[in-house]
């Protein structure tokens, strides 16, 4: 793959759809972790662990697995609570795995329409354990593709890694596979073109700054802190907006904000929001789906 370094003063303001600002996505990350593996090599935990003190990948991790369970059986619906009480979409990604053994989640996330991106199959298998095995790496992914096409009703559009651990021949195998969309990188506040030996694919960048693991657990934050965090985000770019539109990515998983000491940080970041105007509540399919046919609109 390959994508031009295009810094933001050489760019033609981008213009969103009906004068938006802001393309803002708040996403739900479903993810599903096996609780043992075929092997003793060190298990990864796919985000930082509860209880850090590491196990063999073959022996059950009770405390970490059942930390993240949480989520799939309480937190998660706390926050579809808060989003429909709101009225508005969250976007979210899904390993095949999810779809398979928590179907309920992902029935839930399709009935209200909500977007649903292809997210590995398992989140503990990372793809660059294949990045010298392409044809395993493609295996993978076709599966992931198969199982989400069955469970969710719909061709997936887009890709998100398992950690955005990919490889250098993802973005290309997405693209072979049929994708518009890949959200791997973080290295941008608006979309732009990977170039793959397929054709383009559109880059919806993804986030680690916006995201609970790195504002709770990495950084320690409260749940007043991440309000602020959150608004000091959407202020700055909204701002900006007004000129070029940006994008907002925040990145959430149902174990972490989902907790009940956390989920305000949600519910008032989205009533906080939901005073301006000029806000899209996009999703990366959209956004992909809008930039294919536009981009020239805004490099040239």
């Amino acid at each position: 793959m390959h994508y031009d370094y295009v810094p933001m003063p050489h760019r033609k303001p981008l213009k969103w759809p009906n004068g938006a600002r802001l393309a803002l996505m708040i996403t739900f990350n479903l993810e599903y972790w096996d609780l043992v593996k075929d092997s003793a090599e060190s298990y990864y935990a796919g985000g930082p662990a509860i209880l850090p003190d590491p196990l063999p990948g073959n022996v059950p991790d009770f405390p970490n697995y059942s930390w993240r369970e949480y989520g799939q059986r309480v937190g998660i619906w706390r926050l579809i609570d808060i989003f429909d009480k709101a009225g508005v979409p969250a976007t979210c990604t899904m390993n095949a795995k999810m779809g398979l053994e928590r179907r309920a989640v992902i029935d839930a996330i399709n009935k209200r329409g909500w977007e649903l991106v292809a997210h590995n199959f398992v989140q503990s298998d990372l793809l660059t354990n294949y990045q010298f095995e392409p044809e395993k790496e493609r295996e993978i992914i076709r599966e992931t593709l198969r199982v989400y096409e069955q469970v969710v009703g719909r061709p997936a559009k887009g890709w998100l890694s398992s950690s955005l651990r990919s490889t250098t021949q993802t973005a290309d195998i997405c693209a072979e596979l049929g994708l518009i969309y890949f959200n791997d990188l973080m290295n941008d506040d608006q979309p732009y073109l990977i170039q793959t030996a397929h054709g383009p694919i559109v880059s919806v960048p993804y986030t680690v700054e916006m995201n609970d693991f790195m504002i709770f657990l990495r950084r320690g934050a409260s749940t007043s802190e991440a309000v602020e965090v959150f608004k000091e985000q959407f202020d700055v770019l909204y701002a900006e907006g007004a000129e070029s539109g940006r994008l907002m990515s925040v990145g959430l998983h149902p174990h972490v904000i989902g907790q009940p000491f956390r989920v305000r940080a949600v519910r008032e970041f989205i009533e906080y929001v939901k005073r301006f105007d000029g806000v899209w509540w996009a999703t990366r399919e959209e956004i992909a789906e809008w930039y294919l046919k536009n981009h020239q609109s805004h490099i040239g």
